[in-house]
């Protein structure tokens, strides 16, 4: 029976070989390879005799073995899971210390001024800010409300905003292209900036003025107390809400993380040059951002590997093949099928967009087409949860409104990159895609991206916490030092009497 199990293809790829783990079960139940053990039990007890119990150990042995190939497979799809984290670890270190320093220096304010008309050039501008913005499509969701309420138009503010700033970040870019390679992350900026064009034609085209103006007033309305780091709700009775006060007002945040990034001067304007861009409480802030960013993240990109890896363990392709599988390959029905699916699927993941990418490589290792791929990726923004936001910041119309943009958005540009890529052949072949960056250099990048986050993670602490921790560290650090000490003391010893200096 275990012998049936496929192994890893090679110590460098992160997808199983052929023939999924569940597909080795259920032909297990039906021809099990332990069949023979109880049929020579009986052939031994003599001609017309049964064997006693044989049929119930036969099938006792049959569950220990499917107990077994079971337990086998989700080590399989942990360490699936940890290998893609691996590979990753490094581009989402360095992406979230970028979105907290451009959150720091750019303000919302300066933001709003350029986004207050629907024209091209106010959507251009939303999608530039967006994708120097939060990854995080909650957060996004937030920064989306408070730009729309002072003024921002909804093509630019709640379209072309709200989409960059989850599907066309620098995280997760760079996530796309090392695990599923250039040719995906290519076609992620061009599906993007096509989806962006199609969530404007809908605004522009077919939502009247009074609709807009009527979710703006129902945003403003809002009579709820919001985190004054990211504008989430945050109630005063949940236990995870901190409260704190500043110059004598009580100020409430959603997590520890937006507690950490939050600055009382965080009034001050944004800058882009100057000396100011050296100081260091503002880097220290932009530090606080990078750590409130993994804090709101960390649970649906660890959720989105591992899921991803038991996936790719236990799913047998035959069962994408039937889901993804309809129309014959190559045909119109076949693309469209699957951007439509993939984008269905998308909407039903519960995950955040670089926590889609691990599911997204399962798809394409499963046969799913290359705009169906990238379809899933910018659905990310329809899951339930922040439909339901949605609906509460803006009233049911607006937000059937945005459910329905993004989603034809997912849909078109999934469509579009399937024809450009395909008909200039940069469409990659199913066994190819990822290693974009090497083994050694992950390493490199890994061993230098972990400090990094160390440092990060120590500056964005308060000063108390601070103290605590360095207490709790001193007397580890001293014995590390003191047995580094005594064992290079040894070791000089050992070469002086050798006769070495």
């Amino acid at each position: 029976m275990l012998s049936a199990i496929p192994p890893l293809t090679d110590a460098s790829s992160i997808a199983p070989a052929a023939g999924r783990l569940l597909a080795v079960l259920s032909l297990a139940i039906d021809h099990s390879e332990l069949a023979p053990w109880p049929i020579a039990v009986a052939q031994s007890t003599g001609p017309g005799s049964v064997a006693p119990n044989g049929g119930g150990l036969a099938f006792a042995a049959r569950l220990v073995g499917l107990l077994g190939a079971f337990v086998l497979g989700l080590f399989e799809g942990v360490f699936i899971a940890a290998r893609m984290a691996w590979d990753t670890w490094w581009a989402l270190v360095l992406g979230f210390t970028i979105t907290g320093a451009v959150q720091e220096f750019v303000s919302e304010e300066r933001l709003t001024d350029y986004l207050g008309d629907d024209g091209w050039r106010e959507i251009g501008y939303g999608t530039l800010f967006g994708a120097s913005s939060s990854s995080c499509s909650f957060s996004a969701v937030a920064t989306t409300r408070t730009l729309f309420t002072k003024g921002a138009s909804a093509a630019a503010s709640l379209g072309a905003f709200q989409f960059a700033s989850t599907d066309l970040v620098l995280e997760l870019a760079l996530v796309v292209t090392i695990l599923l390679g250039w040719q995906f992350a290519a076609a992620e900026i061009v599906g993007g900036l096509v989806a962006v064009a199609v969530i404007a034609v809908v605004y522009r085209r077919f939502v009247p003025k009074s609709w807009v103006e009527r979710a703006r007033a129902h945003a403003r309305a809002l009579e709820e107390i919001e985190c004054a780091t990211c504008g989430m709700a945050a109630d005063p009775t949940d236990e995870a809400t901190i409260a704190r006060e500043f110059d004598g007002e009580r100020r409430y945040f959603c997590c520890g993380g937006c507690r950490g990034a939050y600055d009382p001067s965080d009034d001050r304007a944004g800058v882009t040059a100057g000396p100011e861009l050296l100081e260091a409480d503002r880097w220290r802030s932009a530090t606080a951002n990078a750590i409130r960013e993994w804090d709101m993240l960390w649970r649906d990109i660890a959720l989105g590997f591992l899921i991803a890896g038991l996936l790719a363990a236990l799913v047998p392709t035959a069962w994408w093949t039937a889901l993804f599988g309809v129309g014959a390959e190559g045909t119109a029905v076949r693309s469209v099928s699957n951007v439509v699916l993939g984008a269905v699927v998308g909407a039903v993941t519960f995950l955040c967009s670089v926590g889609n990418v691990p599911f997204a490589v399962v798809l394409w290792d499963n046969g799913v087409s290359f705009g169906g791929v990238l379809a899933f990726i910018f659905a990310d923004l329809l899951i339930l949860p922040l439909v339901r936001t949605y609906r509460r910041y803006y009233g049911t119309r607006m937000a059937a409104v945005i459910f329905v943009a993004f989603f034809l958005a997912a849909v078109v540009a999934g469509l579009t990159v399937e024809l450009v890529f395909g008909g200039l052949g940069l469409v990659p072949a199913h066994s190819a895609a990822g290693g974009s960056v090497s083994g050694t250099f992950t390493a490199l990048f890994n061993v230098v991206a972990t400090p990094i986050l160390a440092v990060q993670l120590y500056v964005a602490l308060e000063p108390d916490q601070r103290v605590r921790l360095g207490n709790r560290l001193a007397p580890h650090v001293a014995g590390v030092l003191y047995y580094a000490h005594k064992t290079l003391e040894r070791i000089a010893y050992a070469l002086e009497d050798r006769g070495l200096e």
